[in-house]
């Protein structure tokens, strides 16, 4: 971004004698800036520089369809969370624009052993209360999210040691050579301002626990969170005092939630806004030929997968009440071959999408395209399996789903529920929004028989998705957290180990795509399709648009 300003040496007394602020007051406030920088402009001033005033500062207003449940950095591993928090915390190690790693809150990291990585801290930077960061923000933020929901994200970090006020040294279970990639959302707390304010322990997942961070910010990013009114929307302001420096030039965003994509759209086309994630793909044809409008629709690490419950011995929400279908892989088998995917991604999102025979995007390392082709839908044979165990007269069961989480997810689930009608499974769609999906679905409650679920591998890497959500659920060591319908399968627990402290990248890559196998084998997950992004984007506006679904305000531009 460029600077721009004022001479300020000989002419300040001017300055203030037109502006009536004091050069303190000038430096803290880009609103004031703006306001004096006309007033300038009409006196004949040339701009120049003043540190941290920025003449071509905008505001940038957005929507999507749904709010981030909570300002919790360590309360649950949510994309859109990620996607909101990631602007106000940040990490050790971060992403750029072109998605490369690079120093965040760390200079620099290095492996002293195989099980020991050190971390140099960045200097002089401080929380935006004033707080300073220092090795203690990272030991305290280490302890409390290993007792949240992002604990699966952290599962190879067994402690952390001060070395001294900026260097620290992150001590792992075995051997781990993707521990960078693994923490770009593990972002610093601080632990003075969490200890007087009561939020020692991360809130729940469920969103169920109210703690001062479920509500509050405190950050050392780019922005601060001016004011919020969940559900309805968050207003950004520049972090005058962020360490950093902006690449684009948004000095205010105010984030709008807006359920309705109708109603989305239409905020777009009015002006209202400048930018909407979730274009419908009904919508898009029009939103791109809209005058001083286009349509940005990019890779989407999110795979969108059906998981039934395999845990219990009856379905809490259906027919069965003395037993469990889904623990039948004839059964299982049968779902998968009803759902024809391509019809699914043809009506419902309009080619928006591409159907997987993975619960994993194929940008991620760790597909393999040898066993990543969607399986054929085949409704006779699937009518066979179901006689062959024992349904031929079906069941029924409730589909738990979102109608505001992601591209079409309500359509989607009325999509398969007419395709698993078609066996005889009678499915009754429940269509809920995140806040509250979340807190049926999530855990530690997993309380569902069938569930729409989405994920993105923010490592892009399939190792993340195998200790989150496949792993067998383990509370001590966060493995498996989320995995809400209770697969379990040892050989592919031993895979997961063992692929993740493997060094030899051959080796690694193998291992995992073992584990793929033997999970597409058991059809514990239920691959519909990879979903693309859709932004729909003011001319006059530049977006990084990432693959893991972030909106990194400080690449935005807005042109004036």
């Amino acid at each position: 971004m460029t600077r721009q300003g004022v001479t300020v040496a000989s002419n300040y007394s001017w300055l203030k004698i037109l502006s009536g602020y004091s050069l303190g007051e000038l430096q803290a406030s880009a609103s004031i800036t703006a306001r004096l920088l006309r007033k300038l402009a009409v006196a004949g001033f040339v701009a120049t520089a003043i540190p941290g005033v920025y003449a071509n500062a905008a505001d940038f207003k957005f929507a999507g369809p749904l709010d981030a449940y909570t300002l919790d950095p360590h309360a649950v591993s949510n994309t859109l969370i990620f996607a909101v928090l990631s602007n106000v915390y940040e990490p050790l190690v971060r992403r750029n624009d072109k998605l490369e790693l690079e120093p965040a809150l760390a200079t620099s990291w290095k492996q002293r052993d195989d099980t020991t990585w050190e971390f140099t801290l960045r200097e002089g930077v401080k929380f935006q209360n004033g707080d300073d960061f220092t090795a203690d923000d990272v030991i305290f933020s280490l302890t409390r999210s290993k007792a949240g929901g992002i604990k699966s994200n952290i599962a190879s970090i067994v402690s952390a040691e001060k070395v001294d006020d900026h260097k620290v040294l992150l001590k792992t279970s075995a051997p781990n050579p993707v521990l960078p990639n693994q923490i770009v959302n593990w972002f610093m707390m601080d632990k003075e301002w969490a200890e007087a304010n009561g939020a020692v322990q991360p809130g729940s997942a469920n969103n169920n626990t109210e703690t001062f961070a479920n509500r509050n910010a405190n950050g050392t990013g780019p922005y601060i969170i001016k004011n919020r009114d969940p559900g309805v929307k968050t207003v950004f302001e520049t972090n005058t005092g962020w360490w950093d420096k902006k690449v684009g030039n948004v000095e205010t965003a105010t984030f709008f939630v807006i359920p309705n994509p109708s109603t989305r759209v239409s905020a777009l086309l009015s002006g209202e806004v400048d930018m909407i994630d979730g274009v419908p793909p009904q919508d898009a044809q029009r939103v791109d030929d809209a005058d001083g409008l286009h349509v940005e629709a990019g890779s989407d690490l999110r795979t969108i997968y059906l998981q039934p419950d395999v845990a219990r011995d009856n379905l809490i929400f259906g027919s069965e009440k003395d037993k469990n279908p889904f623990k039948d892989l004839r059964v299982r088998q049968a779902m998968q071959l009803s759902i024809d995917t391509s019809a699914i991604q043809k009506r419902i999102m309009r080619n928006f999408s591409t159907p997987v025979g993975l619960p994993i995007g194929r940008e991620v390392t760790g597909f393999d395209a040898a066993i990543g082709e969607p399986v054929a839908a085949d409704v006779d044979k699937a009518k066979a399996l179901m006689a062959e165990a024992g349904y031929e007269k079906g069941f029924s069961v409730t589909l738990d789903c979102t109608n505001d989480r992601f591209m079409n997810d309500e359509a989607t689930c009325l999509a398969i529920a007419a395709s698993l009608g078609k066996i005889g499974i009678k499915v009754e769609p429940r269509a809920q929004t995140t806040g509250q999906w979340a807190k049926q679905v999530n855990p530690p409650e997993y309380n569902t028989s069938l569930a729409l679920l989405g994920y993105s591998p923010f490592t892009y890497d399939a190792h993340i998705f195998l200790t989150s959500i496949v792993a067998t659920r383990d509370p001590a060591n966060g493995l498996g957290s989320f995995n809400i319908g209770g697969y379990s399968n040892p050989e592919v627990d031993k895979l997961i180990a063992e692929s993740g402290k493997e060094t030899d990248q051959e080796k690694r890559t193998a291992m995992i795509e073992q584990a793929m196998k033997i999970i597409k084998e058991d059809v514990g997950f239920i691959p519909i399709h990879q979903l693309k992004q859709l932004w729909g984007v003011k001319d006059s506006i530049t977006v990084v648009q990432p693959a893991d679904l972030g909106y990194p305000l400080r690449y935005f531009t807005v042109k004036q």
